[in-house]
């Protein structure tokens, strides 16, 4: 399971950790170098200058990367929301569309395009939270395609109608399997060995400068300790959509349950 128990954690102690670990090896470096750094600098001359060129060239390097990976980690963020939203929309569509078929096929479709939906808000969406697919959803839809095949159009309108629910059906499929695909996806341990062997070197070089006012020295090496902390919470905690507190919900699925699935149920009853 490698590092995943860290998702099962509430945000405020995840980020918690992540730049408590970065401030003890920020400061434990920092009290562990001060006498080999200072046997480095000259009393009648220091290398301060240039400590300070390499470190503002390699800060803007590792700058660079970190930004790319934050963009390309909230574009995969971003993208899997709009694919669950587009997969909302096509299962209210479905609906819509089965609930104009005649009965008694039209309430065996209706309950089973209800029963998917309460499948990947209830059984898919925990199993996804812990990087499994599932796959319960494809026997349901599995269901409703028999049943749609076992019918027969009578006029010309119920022959468009069907054409446009087995569309719909299909759309259906393709934006789940889309959606599967997101699960597992993530930076690779290579990206993640070097954005941490960066921050480690970031934080290293700063242990190299010399100051008589080792208080200001401390300090900033704990403030660069705990940004760098907080920027790869915030890449961890989106790397991968499923999982963890910051993460993508069933927010689109729970909507069209309840003002397409509910609000249909509540209109037959009131029209009886």
């Amino acid at each position: 399971m490698g590092m995943y128990w860290v998702y099962d954690l509430p945000n405020w102690l995840f980020g918690t950790m992540t730049i408590a670990v970065f401030l003890a090896v920020g400061l434990g470096g920092y009290c562990a170098s001060r006498k080999w750094v200072s046997s480095l600098h000259q009393e009648n001359h220091s290398y301060n200058d240039i400590v300070g060129f390499y470190f503002g060239a390699l800060t803007v390097l590792y700058g660079i990367t970190l930004g790319l990976l934050m963009v390309g980690v909230w574009s995969n963020f971003s993208d899997t929301d709009q694919k669950v939203s587009r997969e909302a929309a096509t299962l209210s569509a479905l609906y819509h569309d089965v609930s104009h078929y005649p009965e008694p096929i039209r309430g065996e479709l209706q309950k089973g395009v209800s029963e998917y939906c309460g499948d990947v808000i209830n059984i898919a969406w925990p199993q996804q939270r812990k990087g499994i697919i599932p796959s319960s959803g494809r026997l349901i839809l599995r269901r409703v395609e028999d049943q749609l095949d076992s019918f027969e159009p009578a006029t010309q309108g119920q022959m468009a109608l069907h054409i446009e629910a087995l569309r719909q059906l299909n759309q259906l499929r393709e934006e789940r399997r889309t959606r599967l695909d997101s699960v597992r996806t993530g930076l690779s341990s290579n990206l993640w060995a070097l954005v941490l062997i960066g921050a480690a070197i970031n934080i290293a070089v700063t242990w190299f400068f010399h100051t008589k006012d080792t208080n200001m020295h401390f300090w900033m090496t704990a403030l660069l300790s705990s940004l760098l902390g907080l920027m790869i919470f915030l890449l961890a905690a989106m790397d991968h959509p499923f999982r963890g507190h910051l993460s993508v919900g069933p927010d689109a699925f729970q909507i069209v349950y309840e003002q397409t699935i509910q609000a249909y149920d509540q209109t037959a009853e009131t029209g009886k």
